[in-house]
């Protein structure tokens, strides 16, 4: 399980256990917990590259990040982690 710190965003971290190129769990601390849930739920299984063609530069409000956009982040440290 690798934790990410997240930046800019109401979720204070996530946690992500990634097996080679695929996502195996992801689990949000704070934010919108239904939205994150549901994000949790859609991606797990799925591979990492694909994930985050999707998700990746996805904004919130005026912020330039979002919860989305961090958990692209937070998969590629924990691949490159591994």
């Amino acid at each position: 399980m690798y934790t990410y710190r997240t930046k800019g965003v109401c979720s204070r971290a996530i946690n992500v256990e990634v097996e080679g190129d695929k996502i195996k769990h992801v689990d949000f601390i704070g934010g919108c917990n239904g939205n994150l849930k549901a994000i949790s739920k859609l991606v797990e299984g799925k591979d990492i590259a694909e994930v985050c063609s999707i998700l990746d530069g996805n904004t919130c409000g005026n912020r330039s990040t979002s919860c989305a956009d961090q958990l692209c982040h937070a998969l590629r440290e924990a691949k490159s982690a591994e």
